[in-house]
């Protein structure tokens, strides 16, 4: 592991840690409640398709480790960045402040950061990637 991956992480799981120490972890709001709670199940079903031997929290790309594009994969890059970003975006708007506003984009830079990194990273490692890297969107399937 690098000391650039190190940094990206550490800076993420601050930036979550602020977040979710700063207010409630379940939100009050109905609408946010929902987008909450679509970023949990889409968190789920990213860990529950890639499987435990594939998950990593460093960007690095293992010897063992192998492409996954089916279940949320299938349109997402970042399936597990999406939801970490839906549900803390939820819990940051439920209980606002510049802050914790600013501790969120601080996280989604951080994460698109070391997205770019990991998927350089990918790129070498499976010959395919690049193929997979049209076909879906990195965080927000259509968009971006």
């Amino acid at each position: 592991m690098s000391l650039k991956s190190s940094l990206l992480v550490s800076v993420q799981f601050i930036c979550l840690g602020i977040i979710v120490l700063t207010g409630p972890i379940i939100v009050s709001s109905p609408w946010l409640l929902i987008l909450e709670f679509v970023g949990v199940l889409i968190g789920l079903w990213a860990f529950q398709t890639m499987t435990m031997k594939n998950l990593h929290v460093f960007p690095e790309v293992h010897k063992t480790s192998v492409l996954v594009t089916r279940g949320p994969y299938r349109v997402i890059r970042h399936p597990m960045y999406t939801a970490l970003l839906l549900c803390t975006f939820a819990m940051v708007f439920d209980e606002f402040s510049y802050m914790r506003f600013i501790v969120w984009v601080l996280l989604g830079i951080d994460l698109v950061v070391k997205l770019t990194y990991e998927e350089r990273l990918l790129t070498q490692h499976f010959q395919e990637y690049s193929d997979y890297q049209q076909q879906t969107a990195r965080l927000v399937p259509f968009v971006f």
